[in-house]
């Protein structure tokens, strides 16, 4: 049986990649885990959160996507990403402008978050037919401060930053966009364009560090809101309850959804943070999140039992969760209509 497309299951990490993984050092502080995105190692006297993130699915931004999306990984531990380094793999027939195109996207979105590209490499690669880029950022954690995926703890409140599936629904706006703008016009695009601009996560990462009883941070990404929370439950050890009614989902991105019959929940979502916290400084979180013009709102709670993965659907009916087989922007992107 084929493996669907994007990251492979959990049951599979566990059962072949996580019993392949060298030596056992003892300055590997965190390593690879279920729900994890981002390894903190010590170097000296301090710790550095690292991570590798592919851009795959997308095309007309991947430059700008590969900086951001695997920022976000070291940002939700509550570090600032510093360095960033590329692999840059490319189609036959790539011309130059292709290739001017792609690194001056990455040197913006590095501007923008103040991070040097410091390495990386090149290629005209056989067996592709469309750009794609592994990225890796790092940072040094500050002060030993942060977070991690693995630090929910039951009868914690869940906060989401901005909304579901806004990666994904840029990408779909850019990529399938004779589709969508015939359907919704061009100034509908142009909105959905904008969505890219709202990708990194930095900001409200270190603004809920700094606010206090964060218990764990985690940027929902393939699989969307929905991977996002069973990711974290994954990592610690827990379950949760959500509420659709609460879960913001932009007019735009329904639409889309409804266009390419997906589901939103299940829409890459980098731009949102899942943030987990001690009830007494949810509100004092959601309130420094508004000063600074980031929407966020509280979506559920932390659940002891790790079995017990539910949703409360609009209108009061409850059901479990199920964990996504795959992102719904593969399932968009092979669908026609």
């Amino acid at each position: 049986m084929d493996l669907p497309y994007g990251k492979i299951s959990p049951n599979l990490l566990s059962k072949i990649v996580f019993k392949s993984l060298g030596s056992k050092r003892q300055d590997v502080v965190l390593g690879p885990k279920k729900g994890e995105d981002a390894a903190i190692v010590k170097i000296g006297s301090h710790l550095v959160a690292v991570s590798c993130d592919p851009i795959s699915g997308a095309v007309s931004r991947i430059g700008w996507l590969a900086v951001h999306v695997v920022s976000n990984d070291v940002a939700s531990t509550g570090t600032r990403p510093l360095w960033f380094l590329s692999c840059i793999l490319l189609p036959k027939g790539t011309s130059s402008k292709t290739i001017e195109e792609i690194c001056t996207q990455m040197h913006r979105a590095a501007k923008t978050l103040d991070i040097a590209i410091i390495g990386g490499h090149t290629e005209i690669s056989p067996g592709i037919d469309h750009p794609i880029i592994i990225g890796c950022a790092m940072g040094v954690i500050d002060h030993h401060k942060h977070v991690t995926s693995s630090g929910a703890k039951p009868q914690d409140v869940i906060i989401l930053t901005k909304s579901a599936g806004l990666e994904g629904s840029a990408i779909l706006a850019t990529d399938r966009v004779k589709e969508i703008s015939s359907r919704f016009g061009e100034s509908f695009v142009k909105r959905v364009e904008g969505f890219f601009e709202k990708i990194s996560v930095l900001n409200e990462a270190l603004t809920a560090l700094e606010i206090g009883g964060v218990t764990s941070m985690h940027d929902p990404t393939e699989g969307g809101i929905t991977g996002g929370l069973h990711e974290v439950s994954d990592a610690s050890k827990t379950g949760f309850r959500v509420y659709e009614e609460m879960i913001r989902v932009e007019p735009e991105t329904k639409k889309i959804a409804t266009l390419f019959q997906i589901d939103p929940l299940q829409l890459i979502s980098s731009g949102s943070l899942l943030i987990t916290c001690n009830p007494q400084s949810s509100k004092r979180i959601i309130e420094a999140f508004r000063i600074k013009g980031i929407d966020s709102s509280i979506i559920g709670e932390v659940l002891e039992d790790p079995n017990r993965r539910i949703i409360v659907r609009k209108g009061g009916f409850v059901e479990a969760l199920p964990y996504p087989e795959s992102d719904a922007l593969w399932t968009a992107l092979d669908r026609k209509i």
